[in-house]
Parts: C-alpha cells; structure tokens; sequence
C-alpha cells in the first residue's frame, strides 16, 4: 500500500494483503505451522540460496508473521520489518547485525532499564562495547566515535525522562561517518516517524502500544531503506565482507541485486539471525498483534487525549512535586516534542509525589482502576514504582542519569474516560498525603 496513505487506513490495509490466497479470508488466518513444503528440488534450493524468496521455515518466516511485519513496515514509512520474539530481541538482533567482537556503539543514555543491563553487561560479555551519550548536546555522540563505533542507539520518548530525542540532530551527525541510527519508537508509534527524519532503523516492542492489549508480547526491526550500506566498507565490514555461514555473500551487494530494494538490513537479520538465535515470534502471537495493530491509531489519539487531561489535573494537584510529560518540558528540549511528535505528546507521564518513596508507594497501593504491573502501552491504566521494579538492575548513579528518583511515579495513561482516570488519581492521591498512623504509633 502506498506510504502517502493515512495511519489509520494502513493499519487495516498495510502490506497489500486483501484476503487469504488459499481460502479467500478476509481476515488474517494463523499459519501454525513448522514447515512449509518445496515444489520440486529445484525450488528448496532457490530458496536457501536466496535466488528466490519464500516460506522455508517458521523460526525464520511465516505467512501471519509477513502481514504484520509488512504492515509495521508500512506503518513507520520503512520498505521491510522482521519480527521477533520480543521488544528486547529486536534491540538485541538490530545491535548484533551492526556489532561484533571488538566493535563498540554509542547509545543515548535515556533508555528503559532492561536496555542498560542488556548494552551494559550482556553485549560486553560478547566483546561489544555500549558508550553512552547524553542526549542533551548530540554533539556528545560524536565525541565517543572512534574507527570500531558501528551504530547509534536511542529511544524516541524515552521513560522516565520523557524528552524527545533528537534525531535529526544526531542521524545527521552519523551519517557523515557512515553511522546508521537506530530508533526504539515503541511508547510512540503513529505519533513519531523516525525514518523520516534520518534514522535508518526503527524497533519496536509490538507487546505495547502496538498490541495494546497487554496479551501478547513481541518485537520487529524495521528497514528504513534509506541507509547506504556500501559507502564505507570498512565502517560497516558486516555488510561489505563475504559472510562464510551463507557461502561468502556480502549482504551489501547480494540483496539489492536480489530484491531490487535497500534492504539488506532486514534480510541479514532474518537469514542470519533468526536462523542462528531463534528469536520467532510465534505464529499465534503475530495474529494476536494484528489484531492490536489494526486500531492503533485510534488509540493512540485517546492515549494523548487522555494523558494530557491527566497533566493539566496532576499540575494543579497539592500532592504532587513535579509532573514530568513531553510537553512541560522548556527550551530545546520541549522544541523537540513539537518537532517530532505529531497530534499528541504520548501516553506516558511522570510524576514526583510528595512526601517521598513512602508516599510514591502509598499512591500506587491507593489506586483502584490502574493496574499496577511492569507495562505500558495497555489499553488500561497502569502505575509502577520504577526504581524498584524495571530500573531496579541499575547502580544508584546509573538510576539518577536515567531520571529515576526514588520517588518518581510512572503512570501510563489507558484509553478509559478521563473522568474515570482523573477520579483515581485523586482519590490516590489524596491517600498518599494522609498520615500513615500505623507508622507514627
């Protein structure tokens, strides 16, 4: 489907799928299925060597897996998408098919917790060095650059900051090295377009805001296209080196020539990758996000409509500290929000309660609506209490530079009637300032 059509249209219609070829269904049927069979021998052995595409084996495609990574393909303006098991096996497949063993990437140093511990500690046990950058001045990522840096890494509205990354800035400064930027525009999908603004590669976690449901877990890696692979052979020797696990292709070369399209990001990551990892995202779960994805842009529009109604209660509230969402920030910062979010500032907000971590907990344990669990992107309301749950892995200095006091407050704002979500607010935090008298006797 053409990229000029609208989000919501390309939701339902992405990827030029209009019914089952097989049965004519309209919608998506799950293929649960290992294996796919060969026409002939002729046919298997096009396939595995690349000179034709198609179904081999589902650990690496499968038709309900094609429709959604098709449509997500669509959906962030990029030319093919890879899915996988997920959010954190996207980050990890999209660093792995820049990085080896000895090489090192620059990294914005706002990013959710997990991310940390996985740049931090997992990718250095493979040889893989994660340099962090404050994403304040993006100058600081070309400070860090040295002739071993492959790519950088950041997230589009990273929590609990909430300050939109630049990514023009930054995307710039790379390219003139050769350096794609890889986006995680999971907490802002529809309302951000990375690609467009430079970057080469966009992840996702489908388990949140794209889902939606809080039922399914998985990631993808989109292609942007738009990234020239061969410009600099030695900058990216993944690319421009025969690989001996796939007969000495140079993915660079080899897959344009075979597709007629700049993707040889994705292909590597699916024929490579997948194949060697075995990250699937399972066929049942594909199908399930479908389903999420085909309504994303509407929620998404309640989300923001929402969470602002949410922040212009919170602001006012004698409870609360700070409030912390894309929009209240000043400056350059707050530029960026207009720059790069478009019809709304998100879902996620950030609050400091007063009275500290014991009244942070208090509010969480007050609220009757929020879910309190480790998500966001839900259609419901949720609450968490970062520093003790997703960040809890991090050092104390690591905890501050990612913003997270300890009494900062997530909340992800569902797609309830703002009535409903402003009424728990207050009645949680009109608890969280009352005196605990167990404590004082």
């Amino acid at each position: 489907m053409s990229k000029n059509k609208n989000p919501e249209t390309i939701a339902l219609h992405g990827g030029d799928y209009r019914s089952d070829p097989a049965t004519t269904a309209v919608a998506v049927p799950v293929y649960r299925t290992t294996s796919f069979q060969f026409n002939d021998t002729d046919h298997a052995a096009n396939l595995f060597a690349l000179k034709e595409f198609g179904n081999i084996y589902t650990r690496m495609m499968n038709p309900t897996n094609d429709v959604l990574e098709k449509r997500v393909a669509a959906l962030e303006g990029g030319l093919a998408c890879v899915s996988v098991g997920s959010g954190q096996a996207a980050s990890t497949f999209a660093i792995l098919n820049c990085c080896q063993s000895g090489d090192n990437f620059i990294s914005s140093t706002d990013l959710y917790g997990g991310t940390v511990n996985l740049f931090t500690h997992t990718l250095k046990k493979l040889g893989i060095e994660c340099r962090y950058a404050d994403p304040s001045d993006p100058s600081n990522f070309e400070k860090l650059i040295d002739d071993k840096t492959r790519c950088f890494y950041a997230e589009t509205l990273p929590n609990p900051y909430l300050r939109v990354f630049p990514i023009k800035e930054v995307s710039d400064i790379g390219r003139k090295y050769s350096i794609p930027l890889i986006m995680d525009n999971t907490a802002s999908p529809v309302i951000c377009k990375p690609l467009e603004h430079g970057a080469a590669v966009v992840v996702h976690s489908l388990t949140k805001f794209i889902g939606g449901h809080g039922t399914v877990i998985g990631g993808c890696v989109v292609d942007g296209g738009n990234f020239d692979w061969t410009k600099d052979p030695k900058r990216q020797p993944l690319f421009n080196e025969p690989d001996a696990s796939y007969g000495g292709a140079v993915w660079g070369q080899v897959v344009p020539q075979l597709t007629g399209a700049n993707v040889s990001f994705v292909v590597r990551a699916r024929v490579c990758l997948l194949r060697d990892l075995g990250a699937p995202l399972a066929p049942d779960n594909a199908w399930g996000i479908i389903q999420g994805l085909e309504t994303v842009p509407l929620r998404m529009k309640q989300h923001c409509s929402n969470a602002q109604k949410a922040v212009d209660f919170l602001k006012k509230h004698k409870n609360v500290e700070r409030v912390i969402y894309p929009s209240l920030h000043e400056g350059e910062v707050g530029e960026r929000s207009k720059k790069y979010l478009k019809g709304g500032n998100g879902a996620l907000v950030g609050i400091e309660v007063k009275g500290g971590v014991e009244a942070g907990k208090k509010f969480i344990e007050s609220l009757k609506m929020f879910y309190h669990v480790a998500n966001i992107g839900d259609a419901r309301s949720l609450a968490i209490h970062p520093a003790t749950t997703t960040h809890s892995q991090l050092t104390e200095e690591e905890l501050l530079a990612a913003g997270v006091t300890p009494g900062y407050v997530r909340l992800s704002i569902g797609i309830e009637h703002p009535d409903d979500i402003i009424a728990d607010l207050e009645q949680a935090l009109g608890a969280s300032g009352k005196p605990n008298l167990k404590a004082v006797s």
